[in-house]
C-alpha cells in the first residue's frame, strides 16, 4: 500500500524558526520527526491527498 500525504510538523527548533521563538515556542526535530513517522503509520490509502498535522489531525488546504 502507497499513502501519499501532506504533512506539517508544527514549529520546530530550527536556524530557520530561530526569528521567532520565544522561550516555549520549538520542538526538538526527533519529536517532530517521530510524531510524523507516527502520523505516517496510521494513515490509510484513502487518505491520500491529504494534509495532516503532527498530531494527526487532518488540517484544510
Amino acid at each position: 500500500m502507497a499513502v501519499l500525504a501532506a504533512l506539517h510538523p508544527g514549529t520546530v527548533d530550527s536556524a530557520l524558526s530561530a526569528p521567532f521563538r520565544g522561550a516555549e515556542i520549538g520542538r526538538l526535530a526527533e519529536e517532530a520527526a517521530a510524531d510524523l513517522l507516527r502520523v505516517l503509520d496510521g494513515l490509510s490509502a484513502e487518505a491520500t491527498g491529504g494534509f495532516y498535522a503532527y498530531s494527526g489531525e487532518e488540517l484544510p488546504w
